[in-house]
């Protein structure tokens, strides 16, 4: 099986983001099934390989680079185009193309979804995101009703929605990084997240969205927007609330009839399976397997698909609308 080299900006510093973190997990999980190792692009680390030192080694046919930070991936493809190169893509809507000899690790179906009408001709695969095991319902005495954390919220979420449930019940705000969101989570009732106003600000879409998974797997009803990949999960009425509903009155009737019912959320861990750790080794290693035997058959064929550019899409429309006129008029 050949060596993946994880490419990535950096590691720390400006580059510390979400995901980052969740693409440093997936090198983790590589490395239980092959030999894999993070490479940076943009700043040199003492403790890291650099990618202009990697490409000087020989006998990189033996070695698949995992692009995955979008605005850089367009330039990276066509950097490593002489080499085996994969697509981690995390949001959707970055307006690029990709050869099909590049194929597409998704972390969400919606991505997934995106690049499969976007690239036809590429292989493409899901590979979800990990949900840490810490993240546990313990039963324990929930102190806030409502948790909710200004990061990436919408204006409705922070300016209206927040300061009336301050007005009726204990809301806690998070503005900063949190060293034990599990026990976080554990202490809350009630979890707001709000993500769809930010991400429509962006070029690009929701990735995944773990934190509304984390606060379910704590045990936490969750009250969310379903933008982009929380949309692969999140099930309004039967596994969340779907917040921003309507109204301000009618969010805030909602979330207080949810603090006053006896009932709580306690699902399956059936449900959060598919996102554990095991589960995405066994995946990442059928991915693997097919991608390794991919790359071998493209040492010796090249694509002959004729790709979904758009030319070919105007040309197919005029050949369709020539086809409509010719059975309408001409053919009866």
């Amino acid at each position: 099986m050949r060596k993946l080299y994880f490419l990535v900006p950096g590691t720390y510093g400006k580059f510390a983001c979400g995901g980052l973190w969740a693409e440093l997990k997936t090198v983790k999980l590589a490395q239980q099934i092959c030999s894999a190792d993070v490479v940076t692009y943009r700043q040199r680390e003492t403790d890291q390989l650099f990618i202009d030192d990697v490409l000087a080694e020989k006998n990189l046919d033996q070695a698949i680079f995992v692009i995955s930070w979008g605005f850089d991936v367009a330039q990276l493809a066509a950097k490593l185009k002489q080499y085996n190169v994969i697509y981690h893509a995390h949001s959707a809507g970055y307006n690029f193309r990709l050869p099909a000899s590049i194929p597409i690790i998704t972390v969400s179906r919606n991505t997934m979804g995106y690049w499969g009408q976007k690239s036809p001709n590429s292989l493409i695969y899901y590979l979800p995101n990990q949900i840490s095991n810490e993240f546990e319902n313990l039963h324990l005495e929930r102190k806030f009703d409502v948790l909710a954390q200004a990061r990436k919220s919408s204006e409705y979420l922070m300016q209206e929605l927040i300061p009336a449930l301050q007005q009726q019940c204990q809301v806690k705000l998070v503005d900063s990084y949190v060293e034990d969101l599990p026990g976080l989570f554990n202490q809350a009732k009630i979890y707001l997240y709000d993500s769809a106003e930010y991400w429509a600000q962006q070029p690009v879409s929701e990735g995944f969205g773990l934190q509304p998974m984390e606060a379910l797997a704590c045990g936490c009803q969750v009250f969310s927007s379903v933008n982009g990949g929380l949309s692969d999960y999140l099930d309004p009425g039967f596994n969340c609330y779907k917040i921003a509903g309507y109204s301000k009155e009618y969010d805030i009737k909602r979330i207080i009839k949810v603090l006053k019912s006896s009932q709580t959320i306690d699902l399956p861990e059936e449900f959060f399976a598919e996102y554990r750790t095991e589960n995405i080794i066994k995946r990442f290693q059928v991915i693997l397997d097919e991608l390794n035997e991919f790359f071998d058959h493209k040492i010796n064929f090249s694509a002959n698909i004729k790709n979904l550019s758009k030319t070919r899409v105007a040309k197919l429309r005029i050949q369709s609308i020539y086809k409509k006129i010719r059975q309408k008029y001409f053919l009866k």
